[in-house]
């Protein structure tokens, strides 16, 4: 019992969160790649296909819902506070 309050102090959570936020990250691109992927063939009969020439599939992988919300948004993190210190008044 003594080794759980060395570990369990309050100072500790944020830790904790972070570290679960990356594992959770983690875990859902690995589950991304093995389900949706085109190159990723899990079954013997898809592994004994060989390489397919299947370009839409790609397409479709590599052009997902993120990527596709995030090119139409400026390449700034915080466009506010950005444009109140680099543009005059």
């Amino acid at each position: 019992m003594a080794s759980a309050n060395r570990w369990l102090k309050p100072e500790v959570y944020p830790l904790f969160a972070a570290v679960g936020v990356a594992v959770g990250i983690c875990a859902m691109q690995l589950v991304r790649n093995i389900t949706t992927n085109p190159e990723v063939r899990v079954t013997k009969e898809n592994r004994a296909a060989g390489i397919l020439d299947n370009f839409e599939e790609g397409e479709k992988y590599a052009e997902h819902g993120l990527r596709k919300f995030v090119r139409k948004r400026p390449p700034q993190i915080m466009p506010s506070v950005n444009n109140f210190f680099s543009d005059p008044n």
